[in-house]
């Protein structure tokens, strides 16, 4: 038969105002305002150094073109390391071309994003793709996807070539992109 030890009862809990009796309040003079100041009512300052003329702004924007995006369109790129006969056999149509993707009326975020998505799916079919992005006629005569799908293509890490596709497959305003190989499902 078990032995039972009998329960101490619980000590009393000690009186609040008991144990913080020789707490102070804190002088008001110490305390830092639970709210910040309002701003002072001097208006701010417009643009202070003017207008610039609209051909000097032009010429900016002109010369700024190349510290963010490339002046000039690549046609073709090649990964270091591929064979030199990569582009011509990407060209003459070796690869058969698994998936197309038109970027036609798309704004440029919308286009990053489907093309992110169709690459990663296009990779696990095969790997020669065509991307569409226009000749950029309709953004008043300066190519915006054209220039920005080709930089994106070339830091894509998946993307080993890309060359423009031929006049019947869409000319300047298409690309026939090389990917890597597909990984196979065993590995």
């Amino acid at each position: 038969m078990p032995v039972l030890t009998p329960v101490k009862p619980p000590e009393p809990e000690p009186d609040f105002r008991a144990l913080f009796s020789d707490v102070r309040p804190v002088k008001d003079g110490n305390r830092v305002p639970p709210y910040s100041p309002k701003p002072s009512p001097r208006p701010r300052q417009s643009d202070r150094y003017g207008q610039l003329p609209l051909e000097l702004e032009a010429a900016l924007l002109a010369h700024a073109v190349g510290w963010f995006e490339p002046a000039e369109l690549e046609r073709n790129f090649a990964r270091n390391g591929m064979p030199a006969a990569t582009l011509k056999r990407l060209r003459a149509g070796h690869w058969p071309v698994v998936a197309e993707l038109d970027l036609h009326g798309l704004d440029r975020y919308q286009a990053q994003d489907t093309l992110t998505l169709f690459l990663h799916r296009a990779g696990l079919r095969g790997q020669c793709v065509r991307i569409i992005h226009g000749k950029g006629f309709g953004s008043q005569g300066e190519p915006v996807l054209k220039r920005m799908v080709r930089n994106w293509l070339k830091h894509h890490p998946e993307v080993l070539a890309f060359c423009e596709a031929d006049e019947r497959q869409g000319g300047s305003g298409a690309l026939m992109v090389l990917l890597r190989r597909p990984s196979s499902p065993n590995k």
